[in-house]
Protein backbone atom coordinates (compact mmCIF):
# COMPACT_ATOMS: atom_id res chain seq x y z
CA UNK A 1 0.00 0.00 0.00
CA UNK A 2 2.84 2.37 0.87
CA UNK A 3 4.57 1.55 -2.40
CA UNK A 4 1.37 2.26 -4.36
CA UNK A 5 0.96 5.64 -2.66
CA UNK A 6 4.56 6.54 -3.42
CA UNK A 7 4.10 5.56 -7.08
CA UNK A 8 0.93 7.68 -7.44
CA UNK A 9 2.61 10.68 -5.77
CA UNK A 10 5.60 10.34 -8.09
CA UNK A 11 3.39 10.36 -11.18
CA UNK A 12 1.56 13.44 -9.89
CA UNK A 13 4.86 15.23 -9.20
CA UNK A 14 6.21 14.50 -12.69
CA UNK A 15 2.95 15.57 -14.32
CA UNK A 16 2.80 18.77 -12.26
CA UNK A 17 6.40 19.59 -13.20
CA UNK A 18 5.64 19.11 -16.90
CA UNK A 19 2.63 21.41 -16.66
CA UNK A 20 4.78 24.18 -15.19
CA UNK A 21 7.40 23.88 -17.91
CA UNK A 22 7.17 26.74 -20.43
CA UNK A 23 6.73 25.73 -24.08
CA UNK A 24 9.68 27.05 -26.05
CA UNK A 25 10.61 27.72 -29.66
CA UNK A 26 11.93 24.55 -31.32
CA UNK A 27 15.72 24.38 -31.05
CA UNK A 28 17.32 22.26 -33.78
CA UNK A 29 20.82 21.96 -35.24
CA UNK A 30 22.72 21.52 -38.48
CA UNK A 31 22.22 17.75 -38.22
CA UNK A 32 18.47 18.26 -38.45
CA UNK A 33 18.97 20.53 -41.43
CA UNK A 34 21.04 17.90 -43.24
CA UNK A 35 18.52 15.14 -42.63
CA UNK A 36 15.53 17.43 -43.23
CA UNK A 37 12.51 18.05 -41.02
CA UNK A 38 8.81 17.36 -41.42
CA UNK A 39 6.57 20.40 -41.05
CA UNK A 40 5.16 20.98 -37.59
CA UNK A 41 3.74 24.30 -36.42
CA UNK A 42 3.29 25.46 -32.87
CA UNK A 43 1.73 28.78 -31.91
CA UNK A 44 3.31 30.28 -28.81
CA UNK A 45 1.22 32.97 -27.11
CA UNK A 46 2.74 35.75 -25.00
CA UNK A 47 0.79 38.54 -23.33
CA UNK A 48 1.51 41.06 -20.58
CA UNK A 49 0.09 38.45 -18.19
CA UNK A 50 2.60 35.81 -19.37
CA UNK A 51 5.45 37.82 -20.93
CA UNK A 52 8.21 35.26 -20.33
CA UNK A 53 6.45 31.90 -20.25
CA UNK A 54 4.50 31.13 -23.40
CA UNK A 55 1.22 29.29 -23.70
CA UNK A 56 1.04 26.78 -26.53
CA UNK A 57 -2.24 27.37 -28.35
CA UNK A 58 -4.38 24.39 -29.30
CA UNK A 59 -5.21 24.59 -32.99
CA UNK A 60 -8.83 23.47 -32.77
CA UNK A 61 -9.76 24.92 -29.38
CA UNK A 62 -9.39 28.70 -29.02
CA UNK A 63 -11.53 28.79 -25.87
CA UNK A 64 -9.05 26.50 -24.07
CA UNK A 65 -6.49 29.33 -23.88
CA UNK A 66 -5.96 30.88 -20.47
CA UNK A 67 -4.40 34.12 -21.77
CA UNK A 68 -5.78 34.77 -25.27
CA UNK A 69 -8.16 37.74 -25.37
CA UNK A 70 -9.74 37.75 -28.82
CA UNK A 71 -10.96 41.32 -28.37
CA UNK A 72 -7.39 42.63 -28.25
CA UNK A 73 -5.03 43.34 -31.11
CA UNK A 74 -3.21 40.16 -32.16
CA UNK A 75 0.30 40.23 -33.60
CA UNK A 76 1.74 37.18 -35.36
CA UNK A 77 5.53 36.98 -35.80
CA UNK A 78 6.60 34.54 -38.53
CA UNK A 79 10.23 33.60 -39.09
CA UNK A 80 11.80 32.40 -42.32
CA UNK A 81 14.25 29.80 -43.63
CA UNK A 82 16.43 28.27 -40.88
CA UNK A 83 19.40 26.48 -42.51
CA UNK A 84 21.13 25.89 -39.13
CA UNK A 85 18.03 25.04 -37.07
CA UNK A 86 18.73 27.46 -34.22
CA UNK A 87 16.03 29.86 -32.96
CA UNK A 88 16.23 33.37 -34.51
CA UNK A 89 18.72 35.62 -32.68
CA UNK A 90 16.16 38.43 -32.55
CA UNK A 91 13.32 36.39 -31.04
CA UNK A 92 13.78 37.45 -27.41
CA UNK A 93 14.03 41.15 -28.26
CA UNK A 94 10.96 41.24 -30.49
CA UNK A 95 8.84 39.55 -27.81
CA UNK A 96 9.91 41.97 -25.11
CA UNK A 97 9.68 45.10 -27.25
CA UNK A 98 6.29 44.36 -28.81
CA UNK A 99 4.70 43.67 -25.43
CA UNK A 100 6.24 46.86 -24.05
CA UNK A 101 4.87 48.90 -26.95
CA UNK A 102 1.26 47.72 -26.71
CA UNK A 103 -1.09 45.46 -24.75
CA UNK A 104 -1.52 42.70 -27.34
CA UNK A 105 -1.80 39.01 -27.98
CA UNK A 106 1.64 38.13 -29.34
CA UNK A 107 1.75 34.83 -31.21
CA UNK A 108 5.14 33.48 -32.26
CA UNK A 109 4.62 31.17 -35.22
CA UNK A 110 7.18 28.40 -34.78
CA UNK A 111 7.53 26.39 -37.96
CA UNK A 112 11.20 25.57 -37.38
CA UNK A 113 10.34 21.96 -38.19
CA UNK A 114 9.76 22.56 -41.87
CA UNK A 115 12.01 25.62 -42.17
CA UNK A 116 15.12 23.79 -40.96
CA UNK A 117 16.57 22.12 -44.03
CA UNK A 118 19.45 22.60 -46.43
CA UNK A 119 16.91 22.30 -49.23
CA UNK A 120 15.52 25.82 -49.56
CA UNK A 121 12.83 24.68 -52.02
CA UNK A 122 11.35 22.39 -49.37
CA UNK A 123 11.00 25.35 -47.00
CA UNK A 124 9.40 27.40 -49.80
CA UNK A 125 6.86 24.62 -50.45
CA UNK A 126 5.96 24.58 -46.74
CA UNK A 127 5.00 28.26 -46.75
CA UNK A 128 1.48 27.73 -48.07
CA UNK A 129 0.95 24.88 -45.59
CA UNK A 130 1.88 27.17 -42.71
CA UNK A 131 -0.51 29.81 -44.06
CA UNK A 132 -3.34 27.27 -44.12
CA UNK A 133 -2.72 26.34 -40.47
CA UNK A 134 -2.73 30.02 -39.47
CA UNK A 135 -5.94 30.58 -41.41
CA UNK A 136 -7.64 27.73 -39.55
CA UNK A 137 -6.71 29.22 -36.19
CA UNK A 138 -7.69 32.77 -37.15
CA UNK A 139 -11.09 31.46 -38.32
CA UNK A 140 -11.72 30.17 -34.80
CA UNK A 141 -10.58 33.45 -33.28
CA UNK A 142 -13.09 35.29 -35.48
CA UNK A 143 -15.90 33.03 -34.27
CA UNK A 144 -14.81 33.85 -30.71
CA UNK A 145 -15.08 37.61 -31.27
CA UNK A 146 -11.80 38.63 -32.92
CA UNK A 147 -11.69 41.18 -35.77
CA UNK A 148 -9.60 41.06 -38.95
CA UNK A 149 -8.96 44.78 -38.48
CA UNK A 150 -7.03 43.94 -35.30
CA UNK A 151 -4.84 41.29 -36.95
CA UNK A 152 -1.22 42.26 -37.60
CA UNK A 153 1.33 39.89 -39.15
CA UNK A 154 5.10 40.51 -39.08
CA UNK A 155 6.91 38.19 -41.47
CA UNK A 156 10.66 37.80 -41.89
CA UNK A 157 12.02 36.61 -45.27
CA UNK A 158 9.88 33.56 -46.16
CA UNK A 159 7.64 34.56 -43.27
CA UNK A 160 6.68 37.72 -45.17
CA UNK A 161 5.25 35.64 -48.00
CA UNK A 162 3.46 33.37 -45.51
CA UNK A 163 1.81 36.50 -44.11
CA UNK A 164 0.85 37.46 -47.65
CA UNK A 165 -0.73 34.06 -48.29
CA UNK A 166 -2.78 34.39 -45.10
CA UNK A 167 -3.86 37.87 -46.14
CA UNK A 168 -4.97 36.60 -49.54
CA UNK A 169 -7.22 34.06 -47.86
CA UNK A 170 -9.11 36.97 -46.27
CA UNK A 171 -9.15 39.09 -49.45
CA UNK A 172 -6.80 41.68 -48.00
CA UNK A 173 -9.02 42.50 -45.02
CA UNK A 174 -6.35 41.80 -42.40
CA UNK A 175 -5.35 45.04 -40.68
CA UNK A 176 -1.63 45.10 -41.39
CA UNK A 177 1.31 43.10 -42.70
CA UNK A 178 4.95 44.07 -42.20
CA UNK A 179 7.42 42.31 -44.48
CA UNK A 180 11.01 42.31 -43.23
CA UNK A 181 13.22 41.77 -46.28
CA UNK A 182 10.83 39.36 -48.02
CA UNK A 183 12.68 36.47 -49.65
CA UNK A 184 13.68 37.00 -53.28
CA UNK A 185 14.80 33.53 -54.45
CA UNK A 186 11.83 31.51 -55.80
CA UNK A 187 9.54 34.56 -55.48
CA UNK A 188 11.02 37.32 -57.65
CA UNK A 189 9.12 36.24 -60.77
CA UNK A 190 5.92 35.20 -59.08
CA UNK A 191 2.63 37.04 -59.80
CA UNK A 192 0.96 38.86 -56.87
CA UNK A 193 -0.95 35.76 -55.78
CA UNK A 194 2.35 33.83 -55.51
CA UNK A 195 4.03 36.20 -53.02
CA UNK A 196 3.42 39.11 -50.66
CA UNK A 197 1.55 41.95 -52.34
CA UNK A 198 0.17 45.33 -51.30
CA UNK A 199 -3.38 43.99 -51.71
CA UNK A 200 -2.88 41.31 -49.01
CA UNK A 201 -3.81 43.62 -46.10
CA UNK A 202 -5.32 47.02 -45.47
CA UNK A 203 -1.79 48.33 -44.92
CA UNK A 204 1.43 46.63 -46.03
CA UNK A 205 4.82 48.07 -45.13
CA UNK A 206 8.02 46.42 -46.31
CA UNK A 207 11.69 46.93 -45.42
CA UNK A 208 14.10 45.85 -48.18
CA UNK A 209 17.69 45.49 -46.90
CA UNK A 210 19.30 42.89 -49.21
CA UNK A 211 17.77 43.35 -52.66
CA UNK A 212 20.91 42.21 -54.49
CA UNK A 213 21.15 38.75 -52.86
CA UNK A 214 18.52 37.22 -50.55
CA UNK A 215 15.79 39.86 -50.58
CA UNK A 216 13.06 40.97 -52.98
CA UNK A 217 13.96 44.00 -55.10
CA UNK A 218 10.65 45.38 -56.39
CA UNK A 219 8.04 47.17 -54.27
CA UNK A 220 5.56 44.86 -52.56
CA UNK A 221 3.68 47.07 -50.13
CA UNK A 222 1.63 50.17 -49.58
CA UNK A 223 5.01 51.67 -48.70
CA UNK A 224 8.41 50.08 -49.32
CA UNK A 225 11.43 51.25 -47.34
CA UNK A 226 14.94 50.93 -48.81
CA UNK A 227 17.63 51.60 -46.18
CA UNK A 228 20.90 52.72 -47.80
CA UNK A 229 19.35 51.98 -51.20
CA UNK A 230 18.33 48.47 -50.14
CA UNK A 231 21.72 46.75 -50.17
CA UNK A 232 25.21 46.78 -48.61
CA UNK A 233 24.19 47.85 -45.14
CA UNK A 234 26.83 49.78 -43.14
CA UNK A 235 28.49 47.73 -40.43
CA UNK A 236 28.02 44.45 -42.32
CA UNK A 237 31.04 42.39 -43.43
CA UNK A 238 32.40 43.07 -46.91
CA UNK A 239 34.34 39.82 -47.44
CA UNK A 240 33.75 36.07 -47.27
CA UNK A 241 36.29 35.79 -44.44
CA UNK A 242 33.53 36.82 -42.04
CA UNK A 243 31.80 33.48 -42.58
CA UNK A 244 28.03 33.09 -42.30
CA UNK A 245 27.61 36.69 -41.13
CA UNK A 246 28.72 37.85 -44.59
CA UNK A 247 25.66 36.18 -46.12
CA UNK A 248 23.00 37.02 -43.54
CA UNK A 249 23.94 40.45 -42.11
CA UNK A 250 22.32 42.59 -44.84
CA UNK A 251 19.27 40.31 -44.89
CA UNK A 252 18.80 40.47 -41.11
CA UNK A 253 19.31 44.23 -40.92
CA UNK A 254 15.63 44.75 -41.76
CA UNK A 255 14.71 42.99 -38.50
CA UNK A 256 17.10 45.04 -36.38
CA UNK A 257 15.88 48.27 -37.98
CA UNK A 258 12.33 47.28 -37.05
CA UNK A 259 13.42 46.48 -33.49
CA UNK A 260 15.11 49.87 -33.27
CA UNK A 261 11.80 51.57 -34.09
CA UNK A 262 10.26 49.86 -31.04
CA UNK A 263 13.01 51.11 -28.72
CA UNK A 264 12.10 54.73 -29.57
CA UNK A 265 15.64 56.04 -29.01
CA UNK A 266 15.15 58.07 -32.17
CA UNK A 267 12.77 58.05 -35.12
CA UNK A 268 14.26 56.79 -38.38
CA UNK A 269 12.89 59.36 -40.83
CA UNK A 270 12.49 58.24 -44.44
CA UNK A 271 11.97 60.16 -47.69
CA UNK A 272 9.50 59.02 -50.40
CA UNK A 273 11.29 59.16 -53.74
CA UNK A 274 11.43 57.44 -57.13
CA UNK A 275 15.08 56.38 -56.83
CA UNK A 276 17.87 56.28 -54.27
CA UNK A 277 19.97 58.56 -56.50
CA UNK A 278 17.26 61.22 -56.57
CA UNK A 279 17.09 61.00 -52.78
CA UNK A 280 20.88 61.44 -52.49
CA UNK A 281 20.67 64.47 -54.78
CA UNK A 282 18.25 66.11 -52.37
CA UNK A 283 15.26 65.99 -54.70
CA UNK A 284 12.84 64.34 -52.28
CA UNK A 285 13.53 65.72 -48.81
CA UNK A 286 10.65 68.19 -48.44
CA UNK A 287 7.83 65.61 -48.22
CA UNK A 288 5.36 68.22 -49.49
CA UNK A 289 2.81 65.55 -50.41
CA UNK A 290 2.75 64.38 -46.78
CA UNK A 291 1.74 67.68 -45.20
CA UNK A 292 0.45 68.43 -42.62
CA UNK A 293 2.25 65.28 -41.42
CA UNK A 294 6.00 64.90 -41.59
CA UNK A 295 7.97 62.40 -43.66
CA UNK A 296 7.08 58.76 -42.87
CA UNK A 297 9.04 56.98 -40.16
CA UNK A 298 10.29 53.43 -40.42
CA UNK A 299 9.03 50.45 -38.50
CA UNK A 300 6.31 49.74 -35.99
CA UNK A 301 4.76 53.22 -36.13
CA UNK A 302 4.72 53.51 -39.93
CA UNK A 303 0.98 52.86 -39.94
CA UNK A 304 0.40 56.42 -38.69
CA UNK A 305 0.76 57.34 -42.37
CA UNK A 306 -1.67 54.59 -43.48
CA UNK A 307 -4.62 56.73 -44.60
CA UNK A 308 -2.43 59.28 -46.35
CA UNK A 309 -0.46 56.61 -48.21
CA UNK A 310 -3.60 54.76 -49.27
CA UNK A 311 -5.15 57.98 -50.55
CA UNK A 312 -2.09 58.54 -52.76
CA UNK A 313 -2.96 55.41 -54.71
CA UNK A 314 0.15 53.78 -56.14
CA UNK A 315 2.68 52.05 -53.87
CA UNK A 316 5.27 54.44 -52.38
CA UNK A 317 9.03 53.86 -52.28
CA UNK A 318 10.89 55.57 -49.45
CA UNK A 319 14.66 55.91 -49.03
CA UNK A 320 16.97 56.78 -46.15
CA UNK A 321 20.49 56.21 -44.86
CA UNK A 322 21.50 54.65 -41.56
CA UNK A 323 24.54 54.24 -39.37
CA UNK A 324 26.08 50.80 -38.90
CA UNK A 325 24.82 50.06 -35.39
CA UNK A 326 21.78 50.39 -33.18
CA UNK A 327 19.83 52.70 -33.06
CA UNK A 328 20.90 53.22 -36.73
CA UNK A 329 19.64 56.82 -36.93
CA UNK A 330 21.36 59.41 -39.11
CA UNK A 331 21.14 63.17 -38.75
CA UNK A 332 20.63 64.42 -42.27
CA UNK A 333 21.55 67.77 -43.76
CA UNK A 334 20.86 69.23 -47.17
CA UNK A 335 23.76 71.16 -48.69
CA UNK A 336 22.70 73.91 -51.12
CA UNK A 337 25.78 75.13 -53.00
CA UNK A 338 26.08 77.80 -55.70
CA UNK A 339 29.38 77.90 -57.60
CA UNK A 340 30.88 80.49 -59.97
CA UNK A 341 33.66 78.59 -61.74
CA UNK A 342 34.08 79.30 -65.43
CA UNK A 343 34.56 75.61 -66.16
CA UNK A 344 32.60 72.57 -65.05
CA UNK A 345 33.96 70.83 -61.96
CA UNK A 346 33.07 67.23 -61.12
CA UNK A 347 34.06 65.36 -57.96
CA UNK A 348 33.25 64.16 -54.43
CA UNK A 349 32.49 66.22 -51.35
CA UNK A 350 33.61 65.64 -47.77
CA UNK A 351 31.77 67.73 -45.18
CA UNK A 352 33.01 68.64 -41.71
CA UNK A 353 30.95 70.51 -39.11
CA UNK A 354 32.16 71.97 -35.82
CA UNK A 355 30.17 73.36 -32.90
CA UNK A 356 31.11 76.17 -30.50
CA UNK A 357 32.68 73.76 -28.01
CA UNK A 358 35.01 72.28 -30.65
CA UNK A 359 33.18 69.00 -31.30
CA UNK A 360 33.70 67.90 -34.91
CA UNK A 361 31.78 65.51 -37.16
CA UNK A 362 32.74 64.42 -40.67
CA UNK A 363 30.77 62.90 -43.51
CA UNK A 364 31.97 61.73 -46.91
CA UNK A 365 29.48 61.72 -49.77
CA UNK A 366 30.40 58.77 -51.95
CA UNK A 367 27.16 57.89 -53.69
CA UNK A 368 28.04 59.62 -56.97
CA UNK A 369 30.29 62.43 -58.12
CA UNK A 370 28.59 65.82 -58.19
CA UNK A 371 28.77 68.24 -61.12
CA UNK A 372 29.27 71.94 -60.43
CA UNK A 373 28.60 74.50 -63.18
CA UNK A 374 28.95 78.27 -63.31
CA UNK A 375 26.25 80.07 -61.29
CA UNK A 376 24.34 76.81 -60.77
CA UNK A 377 22.83 75.56 -57.53
CA UNK A 378 23.58 71.99 -56.53
CA UNK A 379 21.78 70.16 -53.72
CA UNK A 380 23.55 67.29 -51.96
CA UNK A 381 22.35 65.14 -49.08
CA UNK A 382 24.78 64.28 -46.31
CA UNK A 383 24.40 62.64 -42.92
CA UNK A 384 26.17 62.31 -39.59
CA UNK A 385 25.95 59.62 -36.92
CA UNK A 386 25.48 62.27 -34.23
CA UNK A 387 23.83 65.67 -34.09
CA UNK A 388 25.34 69.04 -33.21
CA UNK A 389 22.94 71.66 -31.91
CA UNK A 390 24.88 74.87 -32.57
CA UNK A 391 27.22 74.70 -35.55
CA UNK A 392 29.94 77.34 -35.67
CA UNK A 393 31.86 76.18 -38.73
CA UNK A 394 31.26 74.24 -41.93
CA UNK A 395 34.16 73.14 -44.10
CA UNK A 396 34.26 71.14 -47.32
CA UNK A 397 36.89 69.18 -49.17
CA UNK A 398 36.37 68.56 -52.87
CA UNK A 399 38.18 65.69 -54.60
CA UNK A 400 38.12 63.75 -57.86
CA UNK A 401 39.90 60.82 -56.18
CA UNK A 402 42.36 60.69 -59.06
CA UNK A 403 46.14 61.04 -58.79
CA UNK A 404 46.63 62.60 -62.21
CA UNK A 405 45.54 65.94 -63.64
CA UNK A 406 46.06 69.57 -62.64
CA UNK A 407 44.89 71.15 -59.40
CA UNK A 408 41.98 73.55 -59.62
CA UNK A 409 39.81 75.45 -57.21
CA UNK A 410 36.09 75.06 -56.80
CA UNK A 411 34.80 78.55 -56.15
CA UNK A 412 31.73 78.86 -53.95
CA UNK A 413 29.45 81.84 -54.29
CA UNK A 414 27.09 80.74 -51.52
CA UNK A 415 26.42 77.67 -49.41
CA UNK A 416 23.61 76.84 -47.04
CA UNK A 417 23.09 73.75 -44.93
CA UNK A 418 19.66 72.78 -43.66
CA UNK A 419 18.97 70.19 -40.98
CA UNK A 420 16.30 67.75 -42.18
CA UNK A 421 15.73 66.35 -38.70
CA UNK A 422 15.21 69.88 -37.36
CA UNK A 423 14.02 71.92 -40.38
CA UNK A 424 13.91 75.18 -38.44
CA UNK A 425 17.70 75.11 -38.19
CA UNK A 426 19.48 76.73 -41.16
CA UNK A 427 23.21 77.39 -41.34
CA UNK A 428 24.25 80.01 -43.92
CA UNK A 429 27.91 80.40 -44.72
CA UNK A 430 29.87 82.15 -47.50
CA UNK A 431 33.22 80.78 -48.54
CA UNK A 432 35.67 82.19 -51.13
CA UNK A 433 36.65 78.76 -52.45
CA UNK A 434 37.32 75.17 -51.55
CA UNK A 435 40.57 73.56 -52.54
CA UNK A 436 40.37 70.85 -55.20
CA UNK A 437 42.62 67.94 -54.19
Amino acid sequence: MLKLCFFICLIYWVKSDEEKKCPEFTDLNIGNALSGTELQVQLLLYTRENPTCSERLIEHNVTASEYLNTFKKTVFVIHGFRPTGSPPAWLGDIKKLLLSAEDINLIIVDWNRGATTVNYITAVENCRKVAEILKNYIDQMLVDGASLDAMYMIGVSLGAHIAGFVGQKYNGKIGRITGLDPAGPSFSRQPPEGRLDHTDAQFVDVIHSDIDVLGFKKPLGTIDFYPNGGMDQPGCPKTLFSGLQYFKCDHQRSVFLFLSSLKRKCDIITYPCDTYLDYKRGKCVDCEAFQPMSCPVLGYYADRWKNLLISMGSPTKSYFDTSGQDPFCMYNYLLDITTWNKNIRRGFIKVKITDYTGNTLESEINSEASTFQQYKRVKILTGFYQDLDKISKISLTFSTKTLVGPKHKLRILQMRMKSLNNPERMFPQKLPYIDFF
